[in-house]
């Protein structure tokens, strides 16, 4: 059936606020800006950008308002049997110099400082169901294939195994666990403070990133 045409790929983004150290989050102002920056720079057949929320930097407290955006896509109806549906999640990672694909979260929520609305886990398994804090989800995404196409385009960028154990992890853990559910598929990725690559340069990483996904699904 060679009249199909390419499978629609739906790819929703989610940044964060800011949080204890990190005034003015890039992810806040990436995730605000990112459906006018595509809207001009075009996107390739059968990719399309769907919601792009901010977040709380925060963990239990604000787990509700994060499934709320996960629930969303279902609602809204982008899953079908003809098209995927991705979740892109970015974080500020304020010592980084380059950007970081995560491939895995971990069941641990230990937060180095009170998130946002004041909660500071010391080692707790994110799910307590899903067991013991050593327990780790991996990404269902090409991590390989994307860090490869992204750096061809010249992006100073990594693979990682470690999204800490801070909001980023939480959050990642649990998109994780709803793609599993779903059917979708979550991707962290870190990116470092405007000051260490400006604006400009991480737009273009992200619209870029956009594309690697779209192509390695």
């Amino acid at each position: 059936m060679g009249s199909e045409g390419p499978k629609a790929i739906t790819i929703h983004v989610t940044g964060f606020k800011k949080f204890l150290g990190v005034s003015d989050n890039p992810t806040e102002k990436i995730a605000t800006n990112l459906i006018s920056y595509v809207e001009k720079r075009g996107l390739p057949s059968g990719l399309s950008l769907g919601s792009c929320s901010v977040l709380d930097t925060a963990g239990e407290g604000a787990k509700s308002k994060l499934y709320e955006v996960l629930e969303s896509s279902v609602v809204s109806g982008d899953q079908n049997s003809n098209g995927t549906v991705v979740w892109l999640h970015l974080g500020v990672n304020s010592g980084a110099t380059k950007f970081a694909i995560e491939r895995q979260a971990v069941n641990e929520a230990h937060f180095r400082c009170p998130d946002e609305l004041g909660w500071q886990p010391q080692r707790l398994p994110i799910v307590v169901e899903d067991g013991s804090i050593s327990k780790a989800k991996e990404s269902s995404c090409s991590t390989e294939s994307i860090f490869e196409l992204l750096k061809k385009k010249g992006f100073e960028v990594v693979q990682s195994d470690d999204a800490g154990r801070f909001v980023c992890n939480y959050v990642y853990y649990h998109s994780l666990r709803f793609a599993e559910q779903k059917g979708h598929k979550s991707l962290f990725v870190h990116v470092p403070l405007f000051s260490k690559i400006d604006e400009d340069t991480q737009m273009q990483f992200v619209a870029s990133l956009l594309e690697a996904i779209a192509a390695t699904c």
